[in-house]
């Protein structure tokens, strides 16, 4: 059971929740069940705040969004799309600003990262089939595939190349897809973005150290003048389903209080705590009770501040 509640399958769980029982099936239920069904007594096995009454994707589609030359794809993760659609709103409004049409699959999607750890690789590579049919004619136009969570970025980046070798569509999107903050380095750059009183502290994932292109994000949070220390803390703990379950929670603990957790208590409330992966926010918000903010919803706040 902890395999089929892993990862994306919280997701399914949580739009069943909201859509199929008309919000009837609260988190505080569903997080008992996936504590009894993970083995999980030390922390809420499910995410911080409520599952989202109205996901990423529905708000997306009912909205009318401004049309430009220049289109990109949002890429609706399953954490920014059912548990934390804010932030999947926050970046639609940043990119809308900086000049962009911004669209999203036509169907639903997943990159399959969960299946990864278990071994699934070819219920994984179905996965990364439906991607290529579904982006092909993106792909194909050079379109750029923005990701806001940096395991899934890595995952297009890393092990669809690896799985697809041979396949062209495969190497093109591993090349189009960036993360966020690398877009906005990368192709925005020109672009003054409004200034960010500070200060923060900052968590960068695992993944954006390995994979991505940390820098970037140092170059969006100097465009925005915010004065902010990245802190030197590795690996947050969480990984996903692992600071979850039972017999690892010493383990997630122990790597979240070497750097991170006593970093976040020393500052001052008012300081920002930005952390762009799932599961650092969450290993953040329910150690520390602090709120946590993707550079998306910084960008987003600064742009609000600036408005006449």
């Amino acid at each position: 059971m902890c395999r089929l509640l892993n990862g994306a399958n919280l997701g399914v769980v949580a739009a069943g929740c909201v859509y199929t029982t008309a919000r009837q099936c609260t988190a505080a239920s569903t997080r008992s069940l996936l504590g009894t069904q993970m083995g999980s007594r030390h922390r809420t096995a499910a995410p911080t705040s409520p599952y989202a009454p109205e996901t990423f994707v529905t708000w997306s589609r009912r909205r009318r969004a401004p049309l430009t030359s220049k289109r990109v794809v949002l890429w609706p993760d399953t954490f920014n799309n059912y548990f934390r659609p804010q932030t999947a709103m926050a970046a639609t409004r940043v990119l809308e600003w900086l000049g962009y049409s911004v669209a999203i699959p036509d169907r639903p999607l997943c990159c399959g990262r969960p299946l990864y750890d278990w071994g699934m690789l070819d219920r994984a590579k179905r996965r990364w089939r439906e991607i290529l049919d579904a982006l092909a004619a993106d792909i194909r136009a050079g379109t750029p595939i923005i990701g806001l969570e940096p395991a899934h970025v890595s995952a297009f980046r890393d092990e669809l190349p690896s799985l697809f070798p041979d396949v062209e569509d495969a190497t093109r999107l591993a090349k189009q897809t960036l993360f966020l903050s690398e877009f906005i380095s990368r192709h925005c750059a020109d672009k003054k973005l409004p200034t960010m009183p500070g200060p923060a502290l900052v968590q960068i994932h695992c993944h954006q150290h390995a994979v991505l292109d940390p820098q970037s994000e140092e170059n969006v949070l100097g465009a925005l003048q915010l004065k902010h220390d990245i802190l030197k803390s590795g690996c947050c703990g969480m990984a996903g389903s692992f600071g979850f379950e039972q017999n690892k929670f010493p383990v997630s603990m122990a790597a979240a209080e070497r750097v991170l957790l006593p970093e976040i208590r020393k500052v001052l409330p008012s300081t920002l705590i930005i952390a762009n992966g799932f599961s650092c926010r969450e290993q953040i918000e329910q150690t520390t009770r602090r709120s946590t903010l993707h550079i998306a919803e910084v960008i987003s706040h600064a742009l609000s501040e600036a408005s006449p």
